[in-house]
């Protein structure tokens, strides 16, 4: 039983065995650990919808885009790391993935000094700029300052818990994670609805508990002694690792820096028809984080498969696992988005108790649902882009269907639709923009998935 227990928690060489049963044994977790996560703003946003109310609501939901603008230092590194921990671990390079490892650490307490100091600054600024509601702009300023006080705690296990899944451990990351979210829910409770502190009690609940997964994260680090070494001199970073991070780190981050971008011009827009429709957006968003899930799952899966095998030099088991995974994550999305269809007016009415806000959430849903198939191949795919150094491609396709397609489809359709009646146009454009980007962006990723130019981009071939 402990030999057992031992081997669940161990990391996973994904070189060896049938594809498609490492890929779901490897994704279990990871969407299980995924729905953790988004526990962690639902339940955020059900406390305050519930005990504070519908402004509340939409003030944590307003806060979204500028917390993710601000993250993408984290998100750089976080994949930058992984994609390197995966393929030095499919390598069997101890040497190189110890030197990864450390200044992947080292670079997250650089970044987290920078944020901490820039933010204080940028918050309300940017606040104004989105034209925020006077009803929730302190709300949402106090939120997002507390939030990034506590950054290393949220910075520290994101990126750790990426290190863990390069490594072939999905496990442990999920653990920390389940505990992490009960503590929070816990303290959203005790601080919302016990001692009355509203928004900044939400705030405060989120940053203790990401700081108490980090510490876990760490921990279980410290204790991988057979796979890699854990001293204070692989703390100082080599030249070689950082540029290899920052290399294939970079293109993810600029995405998410440009997708959170487009994010807070689309906020804008949406914030324009008023608090309903914020209300409503978020709620959605929040349904949408769920259905989401399983796609981000097998992104990230296929990220780390791709990775071991590309490091093993087996690149027709990378291509093999790729029809697999996809298939998989296809079907997962089909079946979601029957569920949704079937019982979502039940899940919106879980934020809150306002009917018309239900019915508006629901039928912009409705819009979406069928695009999370076509996010399921676009996930799949580029993670296999990825997890082979190709982090370039999904950059490029992920800046074309958001930023060329996604943010003047919204405003151009507002701007078409515009009546006596509705001055700013029908809301619908947030939802069909977004559908038709994900549509697209099925298409581009797969074609270039087809050309197989991310064959090329190994870390072998890259510094040789």
């Amino acid at each position: 039983m402990g030999g057992q227990l031992k081997k669940l928690f161990a990391p996973v060489d994904m070189t060896e065995g049938r594809p498609w049963e490492k890929i779901v044994a490897f994704t279990v977790p990871l969407v299980i650990g995924n729905i953790a996560q988004q526990l962690y703003n639902t339940v955020d946003s059900i406390i305050v919808g519930r005990y504070v109310g519908d402004n509340a609501l939409a003030a944590v939901g307003s806060a979204g885009p500028i917390l993710n603008l601000l993250l993408v230092l984290f998100i750089g590194i976080s994949v930058g790391s992984s994609v390197m921990v995966s393929q030095y671990f499919g390598a069997k390079e101890r040497e190189e993935l110890s030197g990864t490892i450390g200044s992947c650490i080292t670079l997250t307490a650089i970044a987290s000094v920078i944020i901490m100091a820039l933010a204080p600054f940028v918050i309300m600024p940017m606040l104004e700029l989105l034209h925020t509601p006077d009803t929730i702009i302190d709300w949402c300023n106090s939120y997002l300052r507390i939030l990034f006080i506590g950054i290393a705690g949220v910075a520290y296990y994101n990126i750790l818990s990426g290190i863990l899944r390069g490594l072939g451990d999905s496990v442990s990351a999920l653990i920390y994670l389940l505990v992490a979210t009960v503590l929070n829910i816990i303290l959203d409770l005790w601080f919302v609805a016990g001692l009355g502190l509203g928004v900044p009690g939400v705030a405060l609940a989120t940053a203790i508990a990401q700081a108490v997964s980090a510490v876990l994260c760490m921990w279980k680090l410290t204790r991988m002694k057979d796979v890699f070494d854990f001293r204070l001199h692989y703390l100082k970073m080599k030249k070689n690792h950082a540029v290899n991070i920052i290399r294939l780190g970079l293109p993810s981050g600029l995405t998410q820096a440009i997708f959170s971008m487009a994010m807070v011009i689309v906020q804008s827009l949406t914030n324009s028809f008023g608090e309903m429709l914020i209300a409503a957006n978020v709620i959605v968003m929040r349904v949408d984080g769920f259905a989401m899930m399983p796609n981000f799952s097998f992104g990230t899966t296929m990220t780390t498969y791709a990775g071991q095998n590309v490091g093993a030099n087996s690149y027709d088991r990378v291509e093999q696992g790729a029809r697999q995974g996809t298939m998989i994550a296809a079907g997962t999305s089909a079946v979601i988005t029957v569920l949704i269809l079937l019982f979502g007016r039940n899940l919106m009415g879980i934020f809150t108790g306002t009917s018309e806000l239900v019915d508006l959430s629901m039928r912009m849903m409705c819009i979406l649902a069928v695009g999370y198939i076509a996010m399921a191949v676009t996930q799949s795919l580029s993670g296999v882009m990825r997890g082979a150094g190709d982090t370039m491609t999904p950059m490029w396709i992920s800046i074309i269907t958001t930023v060329l397609i996604r943010v003047p489809l919204a405003y151009g359709i507002s701007w078409a639709t515009r009546t006596p009646e509705l001055p700013n146009g029908r809301s619908e454009c947030i939802f069909i923009s977004l559908l038709v980007s994900w549509v697209l962006g099925a298409i581009v990723t797969w074609f270039f998935y087809r050309r197989g130019k991310w064959k090329t981009k190994a870390l072998a071939a890259a510094e040789k």
